[in-house]
């Protein structure tokens, strides 16, 4: 029971079963790898995080665009360059 919450629980929170198969396996090896995983998803999910909420800014300013086109708007016109030449999303719009 002990280790099949442990495996609900890691993938929960976002490790893929690789990831969870290394977490779980004993830490003979390397006592200091399960660190560094944990520090890897930290920063994967941070980047997730990023994203989502420039996604969020996205959506959220073209429901409140004042233009009745969103393709007449400037900011709109101005992430589709930015994401065109290459900028991620949280770059190509700051909002």
């Amino acid at each position: 029971m002990g280790l099949v919450g442990l495996i609900l629980l890691l993938r929960d929170v976002g490790f893929t079963l690789r990831e969870t198969k290394a977490l779980v396996a004993p830490r003979s090896d390397d006592p200091s790898a399960w660190r560094e995983l944990h520090q890897r998803k930290l920063a994967e999910l941070d980047e997730h995080i990023a994203q989502a909420q420039a996604a969020r800014t996205a959506i959220a300013h073209a429901l409140a665009c004042p233009h009745d086109d969103i393709h007449s708007c400037p900011n709109f016109a101005g992430v589709l360059g930015a994401r065109l030449a290459g900028s991620p999303l949280h770059e190509a719009h700051p909002h």
